[in-house]
């Protein structure tokens, strides 16, 4: 079948782009399922008595071996990620997770619970390091942003589900109360598997293999186009991207090169500010909320485990609907506003939960300051999923080079995965030894990255992808937030006039070789 007659499910236009959307949402939401669903396991009774009540340390570990998977995962599309293409990651990660929900269900001891956890993790890993950079290269600029925040929405959707499944399945004894929840994951690997084998591939990976033609194909398929009749908002940003992308290929190094520090401008600087990014995502605490919200309940707020699932489940509806409504802020405020005052929010959150918790610790008033408390945990919530939440996961599918948006993707993945292992190994440790006191950490972290981002972010809302690789060619300085190229939220008319400048120059030189063509094909 050629590239022109190829068929893809929905076809072409806003279905194949809801399709396309669909696989990348679903991806997020096991991961929120996931990030839910053995934070709540471990608090009940059958799954503690099932593995011989593990202490904190055991507890905490059984938990994080999961993410040390998944930065593997993640450390691997790096080699294999434009070898096997997006749709095609997307189905090797999901068969290792497929393989991992099934030994984690059937796991009889901590051993093989363990290996399960690990195996899953490797798949999170390929797929959460694949799925953003494969919605930002299929989708508009207009509507980047929006649509990777729906992922991070899909993500906070799953994870809702696991607080209610496992809410539900505690009052049930006997293992099927944990070994149906964790098997429940099985539901997510059969929708990518249905969709992945069906879908385009990146048409921007498809110019680095040299697939011009199907590029241009996939290009005029997203848009709703006709390729026959080349129609020119297809044509011109398919002679952007190969501009590009041959620009690129003109300065290409490898790796050592890169660590002798020769690497294209830039490109160092992209790469270190998409992990420092996913880094203050997992850095905000976000994870002890997630993975443990029930446990700090019962064991720094003191509730009941019927109460703190309660709650687990309010808090995780409160969590969906402010996620829902940073796809409306998200590209109307920008990346670097919404990043700042989400941190500066979630900051004084930790402060107010920090003083509750210290005056609870000295006798005062349990109930009351316990309230305050889970009414800050709360708004936390709220406002990390406003900013906190996509713009991490968002910004290092667009700030990275085309040479290196796979690259640099996989180890920012990479990052927030071997941070959030660190985050979940000290927590249950921290909470029983540090008590009031572990909560001082993440103020710190969550307000230092109202100061990191004004200083060294450039926005990236409001730009195509080709847009940011102009600005970096501009050499700015380290600190941009004097820099109104960088800062402006308005897509910059410099880069607008640059790339009508580009097309017209690819059309002269389309022009002037079919001429010589004609020219010597007369002599």
């Amino acid at each position: 079948m050629s590239v022109h007659s190829r068929k893809y499910i929905g076809d072409s236009g806003q279905q194949l782009n809801f399709y396309l959307s669909l696989a990348a949402c679903t991806v997020l939401a096991f991961y929120g399922y996931d990030q839910g669903v053995f934070g709540n396991v471990i608090i009940g009774e059958p799954f503690l008595k099932q593995f011989g009540y593990p202490d904190d340390n055991v507890i905490s570990t059984m938990t994080s071996v999961y993410n040390l998977g998944c930065f593997g995962g993640a450390i691997s599309t790096i080699f294999v990620g434009d070898i096997l293409g997006r749709p095609r990651t997307l189905l090797t990660g999901t068969t290792w997770i497929l393989v991992g929900a099934i030994i984690q269900t059937c796991s009889f001891n901590r051993a093989q619970m363990y290996v399960g956890r690990v195996v899953a993790g490797v798949g999170t890993g390929m797929n959460t390091s694949t799925a953003g950079i494969y919605q930002s290269e299929t989708a508009k600029f207009s509507s980047r942003g929006k649509l990777v925040v729906l992922q991070m929405a899909m993500c906070i959707f799953g994870f809702m589900v696991s607080n209610w499944l496992t809410f539900g399945f505690s009052f049930i004894s006997g293992s099927v109360s944990w070994r149906f929840p964790l098997a429940f994951q099985i539901i997510f690997c059969s929708i990518i598997y249905v969709l992945c084998p069906f879908l385009p591939e990146s048409p921007r990976l498809l110019i680095r293999k040299g697939r011009n033609d199907e590029a241009l194909n996939v290009l005029a398929k997203l848009a709703g186009k006709d390729v026959s009749t080349e129609d020119k908002e297809v044509q011109n940003l398919y002679k952007t991207i190969l501009a590009a992308f041959e620009l690129e290929m003109a300065s290409a190094v490898s790796w050592m090169d890169m660590l002798r520090g020769k690497a294209p401008v830039g490109a160092v600087r992209r790469m270190i500010l998409g992990c420092g990014m996913q880094a203050m995502n997992q850095l905000s605490g976000i994870n002890i909320t997630s993975y443990y919200f029930a446990y700090v309940l019962i064991h720094s707020v003191k509730v009941s485990e019927e109460l703190s699932r309660i709650l687990s489940c309010a808090g995780s509806v409160n969590y969906l609907v402010f996620s829902l409504l940073s796809y409306w802020t998200i590209e109307r405020f920008g990346r670097r506003r919404m990043m700042m005052f989400s941190s500066a929010g979630i900051c004084i959150c930790f402060i107010v939960i920090t003083i509750a918790l210290s005056l609870m610790n000295k006798g005062h008033n349990d109930f009351n300051l316990g309230v305050v408390a889970i009414l800050f945990f709360f708004l936390f919530f709220s406002l990390f999923a406003i900013g906190c939440l996509g713009v991490p996961w968002l910004y290092p599918t667009e700030i990275n080079t085309l040479e290196l948006r796979t690259k640099g993707a996989a180890i920012a993945t990479a990052t927030n995965w071997i941070i959030n292992y660190m985050v979940v190994q000290v927590t249950p440790p921290g909470v029983a030894n540090l008590g009031w006191r572990f909560w001082i950490v993440w103020i710190s972290f969550s307000g230092s990255f109202v100061v990191v981002t004004y200083l060294f972010y450039p926005e990236t809302s409001n730009r195509t992808l080709e847009d940011i690789d102009q600005f970096f060619d501009t050499n700015p300085g380290i600190f941009i937030f004097n820099n109104k190229l960088a800062t402006q939220l308005e897509r910059p008319e410099r880069f607008i006039e640059n790339e009508a400048r580009r097309v017209a120059e690819i059309e002269n030189s389309y022009v002037e070789g079919k001429e010589a063509v004609q020219l010597a094909e007369s002599v």
